[in-house]
């Protein structure tokens, strides 16, 4: 995504006066640092009440913008009263469903394994044990790296903002959207690699079902298809939730939580202040479409792969359902030859009948004149094999005649 940051940057270069009264808010306090959370041990001890009241325990992961982290045990009341978010969004976000809920306050994100709750100052990771989430906190480790302590962390971003200008917080973007990038890009890198395992599987199960057809082949094409099924589901599911907020810009605005806590600050400044109120309103409507821009580039780019995932899939499965059809026709064709053989057989039972019913009645205890002829039974005999033979050759060449037989 590096590039999609380069040209975001060079964007903003363009419009450096409108992005530079947006994005330094010299004159407004840092929103506050939030509560501290209770450590593991806290929430390990403790008996009776106090075991029954914090039955709802989750192990959180806590990451900060200045890269702290830390694993602190809260129930969901403390989430809600944390990140100023309903007990029905929290239910809703974690739901089995992919989900991405913006609030005033929060985002409320559940992509496949991820669940997390982003606000503007830090991110709050649950489950955080599974690999993918790991594998998320490693990226969010990298790209936030660990600063000395939120005293030192102040003092150097206001020493970067008198050495660098007002030019590195405008090619900067908000934390929440630095989350929210590494997020999608961790999910679909996790869908990815899921999507190429599924592939191999069912390449090497159709080669097999092309040389050769059995009971186990055929339990492992529908297992593969079940699964199949299962993670296109998955894909469209995340795919359209990207793609609401790609339809919907004031849903796509609400995911600025760093801007709205900014307006709020404004909102909340003394009346000495109205001037840069003002001001910071109209540079605000300058950048506010540009932002868009932004969120709208990076959901575009995430969208495209998993929109290239999702046409993957449906590939795959065009080629499980023509491996099926052909399955289908050999096994016809199969059959086919197995009713032409059984016409084949029974015509030729049909013949050697006719010639049985003449053995018999050759058998009965009738005389006839033929009994004293001399050397008649060879004639007989064979007069009675060309009969069958005849007889088989008629009945074969009317089942032709008829397209009964190929």
């Amino acid at each position: 995504m590096g590039s999609l940051r380069r040209s975001t940057s060079n964007r903003h270069r363009k419009k450096g006066t409108a992005v530079k009264m947006t994005r330094t808010p010299s004159s407004l306090p840092p929103p506050p640092p939030p509560p501290p959370l209770p450590r593991i041990n806290a929430i390990v001890g403790g008996t009776g009440k106090s075991k029954k009241r914090r039955g709802g325990v989750c192990l959180w992961t806590r990451f900060d913008r200045t890269g702290f982290m830390e694993v602190v045990g809260c129930d969901k009341s403390t989430i809600i009263e944390r990140s100023s978010v309903s007990a029905k969004d929290l239910r809703t976000g974690f739901s089995h469903s992919s989900k991405i809920l913006a609030r005033e306050k929060a985002i409320v994100l559940n992509l496949e394994v991820i669940k997390a709750v982003i606000t503007p100052e830090e991110v709050m990771l649950l489950e955080s044990l599974r690999p993918e989430v790991l594998t998320l906190i490693d990226r969010l480790k990298h790209h936030f790296p660990r600063k000395d302590g939120p005293e030192n962390a102040m003092q150097a971003s206001s020493l970067g903002d008198q050495e660098g200008g007002e030019e590195g917080l405008e090619n900067k973007l908000p934390f929440e959207f630095q989350v929210l990038e590494i997020a999608l890009e961790v999910v679909c890198s996790f869908v990815d690699s899921n999507v190429v395992d599924l592939e191999t599987q069912a390449w090497s199960i159709l080669d097999e079902l092309t040389k050769k057809v059995t009971n186990e082949n055929l339990k492992d094409l529908r297992s593969l298809k079940s699964s199949l099924t299962i993670l296109l589901a998955r894909v469209q599911k995340v795919r359209d939730e990207i793609e609401h907020f790609l339809d919907d810009k004031e849903d796509m605005e609400d995911l600025y939580l760093t801007r709205k806590c900014i307006q709020n600050q404004q909102t909340e400044a003394p009346s000495n202040s109205i001037v840069l109120q003002s001001k910071g309103r109209s540079a605000s409507m300058v950048t506010e479409e540009d932002d868009v821009d932004d969120m709208e580039m990076l959901l575009e780019a995430y969208f495209m792969q998993l929109e290239g995932m999702q046409n993957k899939i449906l590939m795959m499965k065009e080629h499980i359902d023509g491996t099926e059809a052909y399955v289908k026709i050999l096994q016809n064709s199969r059959r086919n030859g197995l009713f032409h053989l059984m016409m084949v057989v029974n015509i030729g039972n049909y013949a050697i009948t006719a010639g049985t019913v003449v053995v018999n009645l050759f058998g009965m205890n009738t005389p006839i004149g033929l009994y004293s002829t001399p050397d008649i039974f060879g004639y007989v005999v064979w007069a009675v094999v060309a009969l069958c033979i005849v007889l088989f050759i008629v009945t074969l060449g009317y089942a032709k005649h008829k397209k009964l037989l190929d």
